[in-house]
């Protein structure tokens, strides 16, 4: 692990493994470990790099910046510190929507995008719940750990992974993320507005969604968006697809690596062209 002094915030990251880039994004009240277990899995064939954005994580609290345009130039700057031209983003919940922004406003240092359980790309629906959020940082200020794991503890449906430990390091999570990026985290989020321009992103996009995630609708809808796109859902994943199901992500990132887009309009399309010169 190491920090890079990145468009005026230390940033933590990791970088190990070999071949081609792969860079992951945690989500909003999230750290690295939310892709961990996929992460260690695809550093078997890949260079994998973790990062933190600021307010999050190991990285240092700012006293700006928390919106999604300048987490995607802080990705941006880190692969530039690197040394990397272009290279694939993954990113989750939040993640996601840094993705959308990297895809419209740097397209061309991706080679291709990993979304998985993403935010919509038209924005969180409704109004921002700011009595919600005073009340998880009163919480969190209180250190009342106990109520905050309770009210994560309400979601699980996973036993076999979702354990007391992985509960706790959620709830480590939520009392090391600053209040800049709680507060202005929930505000980008809501902003986003980019429906529109995902019909310009050309490179080949994977979505990546769980059935039990209540974005599960939006996230169909932006893979409709996208020109060039393939979809994996799994059957019992919430929000938090990498830890219910590190395996099948693993996997399901690595074949989209090898195989791009494949789909059945341009299996015909070969069918077709086959044809022809026969």
């Amino acid at each position: 692990m190491a920090f890079a002094e990145i468009n005026g915030a230390r940033l933590w990251f990791e970088s190990a493994g070999e071949g081609e880039v792969i860079l992951l994004h945690h989500g909003y009240t999230a750290c690295r470990d939310n892709w961990q277990p996929v992460a260690d899995r695809l550093r078997r064939n890949y260079r994998v790099i973790l990062m933190e954005c600021r307010g999050a994580g190991e990285s240092e609290d700012t006293a700006d910046g928390y919106n999604l345009e300048q987490y995607a130039a802080d990705v941006v700057g880190l692969v530039d510190h690197l040394g990397i031209d272009t290279f694939t983003f993954g990113g989750h919940s939040m993640g996601g929507g840094i993705g959308y922004v990297l895809a419209v406003n740097h397209q061309a240092r991706l080679d291709a995008l990993v979304l998985m359980a993403p935010i919509p790309s038209g924005g969180l629906t409704g109004e921002i719940d700011a009595a919600a959020i005073d009340a998880r940082l009163a919480l969190r200020n209180a250190g009342d750990r106990a109520a905050l794991k309770r009210q994560m503890e309400a979601m699980r449906f996973r036993a076999d992974v979702e354990t007391d430990e992985w509960f706790e390091s959620r709830v480590d999570q939520l009392m090391r993320i600053s209040e800049g990026h709680v507060r202005g985290g929930a505000e980008t989020m809501h902003a986003l507005d980019l429906e529109a321009r995902l019909q310009d992103v050309t490179i080949p996009v994977m979505m990546v969604a769980g059935a039990v995630d209540q974005l599960l609708a939006a996230n169909l809808a932006d893979f409709q968006r996208f020109p060039d796109a393939t979809l994996q859902v799994f059957s019992h994943a919430g929000h938090d697809v990498a830890i219910h199901e590190p395996d099948g992500v693993a996997t399901a990132i690595d074949n989209f690596m090898q195989m791009g887009v494949v789909t059945g309009a341009k299996l015909i399309e070969r069918a077709m062209q086959r044809m022809a010169s026969d």
